[in-house]
């Protein structure tokens, strides 16, 4: 049998597959509290794509995802129906089709959603006991009234614009994160590193493969109903 292949062994989670601790220096989310923070400096940390926001909150100091546009000295306020850019806010009284990043999964769990450089959802429809939100992806999810938000853009959002001239750039680029890199095709691959390989550039062999077949050879469209472009049935009328 074929050995285990590369996505299969990072997801069993080894220390060579995480991040560091060390490039984690904060950890970032919402206090417990309503009322208005204070800018006293914008950080970066190595483990994330975005700056943050050091807060002052009278005795409490907090980090979050940093808007695009603030400065240091800048106010931020908490829990008020005011929606200027980097305010927080419940989803419920957040204006529909309003940008808003840093939302919370659930209720109180400071921000888990969309914080990434340059990110943005957008806050579509309400209904009774739910929010409607237009997530990067496109998707639409919804949320508890009652999760909060923080109005605006996250900042650093022209980061992939700039190329990446030297192979060591992109190194260390992809080592911040612990992602495997380079990335290899699977039909460039010897037929002993994976399922595709051996044979040239074309594989030859089905995509498709059984939800019992060993962890060797899950790769591909496993246990795939349909497989293909779905071709769309037009009914023209005969007069």
């Amino acid at each position: 049998m074929p050995r285990r292949l590369k996505q299969q062994r990072r997801g069993k989670g080894k220390p060579k597959y995480r991040s560091p601790t060390h490039r984690w220096k904060f950890q970032v989310g919402y206090p417990n509290k309503v009322g208005e923070a204070k800018i006293i400096d914008i950080v970066h940390s190595v483990g994330r794509s975005s700056p943050a926001v050091k807060l002052l909150m009278e005795d409490i100091e907090f980090y979050l995802p940093a808007p695009e546009g603030v400065k240091v000295g800048d106010m931020i306020k908490l829990g008020h129906p005011v929606f200027n850019r980097g305010n927080v806010a419940y989803l419920s009284v957040i204006p529909e089709g309003t940008r808003v990043f840093n939302i919370e999964l659930r209720p109180g769990d400071g921000g888990r959603l969309v914080r990434t450089s340059g990110a943005s959802a957008k806050v579509v429809a309400k209904e009774e006991g739910w929010v409607l939100v237009q997530l990067p992806s496109k998707k639409m999810k919804r949320f508890n009234p009652k999760c909060r938000a923080m109005v605006g853009v996250v900042a650093g959002g022209g980061r992939k614009e700039k190329p990446m001239l030297k192979a060591g750039k992109k190194h260390h680029a992809i080592k911040r994160g612990s992602k495997i890199w380079p990335r290899v095709a699977g039909v460039a691959m010897n037929p002993v590193d994976h399922p595709f390989g051996g044979g040239g550039r074309s594989s030859r062999k089905h995509k498709t493969v059984s939800r019992r077949r060993p962890p060797g050879r899950k790769v591909g469209s496993i246990a795939a109903r349909k497989t293909g472009i779905k071709k769309i049935k037009r009914k023209y009328e005969v007069k």
